[in-house]
């Protein structure tokens, strides 16, 4: 059986995702799940955040949002019988690559997938939906009548954190970084109060909010990633930088941020300070790196698949690649050239 791993270098470019020769265990542990692969999502590799936890390997498992076939369990599993159908996020250890034709999971990190819904729906959006989740309910505690401005909002993860907080009855804002995606978020089935284009200098991110907000700003934005110099916009970077995002917050505002690296100035501080708004950290492994609220997990689980089965959360479609082109399309997916892929098998 034969999965894909990452063999890490001297440095990124020395970096190479190489096809690796796995074996199963006889017997499945007595909590596991043995699991036939159907479809799995590529995600980056977050290899620093490797280094800080600890993991430490040569060959680094490659592919971990997953959705398949349960073929066997464990004597102790409860919740899963053989040919049910399952989708999950295998965790920062698991030995096994997604892209393994066979895989045995812990069944406290799976759950059922829906009749109605296609292997390589719930596998490309997985991973975003329980992002949107964390950053909404768990960080940002959104409730209606709150105003809501989410960057991107035409990327997997905005257009879900769009459907989501519009079912809570949220007033929701977005931003475009192209036309074609401007004129997408424009036709979406889920009401925009207002779609704020940024690309080629078109719109003023901070008078277009404040105008649709009355002047008071909004409750909670959400970011793929800010710029911390204002040069850093000269190359065709359309992130916002931190000055815009501090200034469009409300008073009492959350702001949920994916930037890892987040500096903060003292005057920004002190804007924050005036405004007594919060900023938070979206980090998208912090539920599989610590068990400590697994059962909390599994219900955000449960109800991104209820939701997607009734409609409520629909990400845009995505063509899968087959499995013998997932090492070039991995490479491409780590150098940021594109932002996901999904394999079917």
């Amino acid at each position: 059986m034969k999965g894909l791993y990452c063999r890490l270098g001297q440095t990124d470019a020395d970096t190479k995702f190489v096809i690796q020769e796995m074996s199963l265990p006889a017997n499945v542990d007595s909590h596991q799940v043995r699991v036939k692969m159907k479809a799995c999502g590529l995600s980056p590799l977050d290899l620093k955040l490797l280094v800080d936890l600890g993991i430490q390997r040569d060959l680094i498992p490659v592919g971990r949002e997953v959705a398949g076939v349960v073929l066997q369990v464990g004597s102790l599993v409860s919740s899963f019988h053989p040919d049910d159908e399952v989708v999950g996020i295998l965790p920062l250890d698991s030995p096994w690559s997604g892209l393994c034709d066979v895989i045995d999971v812990d069944e406290h990190l799976l759950v059922h997938k829906p009749e109605k819904l296609s292997w390589i729906c719930v596998a490309g959006a997985i991973r975003d939906g329980v992002c949107a989740y964390t950053a909404l309910h768990t960080h940002a505690r959104m409730a209606a009548g709150h105003t809501l401005l989410v960057m991107d909002g035409a990327s997997t993860f905005g257009l879900l954190c769009i459907q989501l907080a519009s079912y809570h009855g949220v007033k929701v804002l977005a931003t475009s970084h192209t036309p074609e995606q401007h004129t997408f978020l424009e036709k979406l089935q889920t009401s925009l109060a207002r779609v704020i284009p940024v690309f080629e200098g078109s719109s003023d991110l901070l008078s277009d909010v404040l105008e649709e907000t009355g002047g008071l700003g909004v409750d909670i934005v959400i970011d793929t990633g800010v710029r911390l110099q204002e040069d850093e916009g000269s190359n065709g970077n359309r992130l916002p930088h931190k000055h815009e995002v501090i200034s469009v917050l409300g008073v009492g505002g959350h702001w949920v941020t994916s930037h890892q690296e987040l500096q903060l100035d003292p005057p920004d501080c002190r804007l924050l300070h005036l405004k007594s708004a919060s900023v938070t950290f979206l980090n998208q492994e912090v539920w599989t790196a610590s068990t400590v609220q697994q059962g909390r997990y599994l219900h955000i689980l449960k109800d991104i698949m209820e939701k997607m089965s009734s409609g409520i959360l629909g990400p845009e479609p995505e063509e899968a690649v087959p499995l013998q082109d997932a090492t070039v399309v991995m490479e491409m997916v780590q150098r940021c050239e594109k932002k996901s892929a999904i394999v079917q098998f």
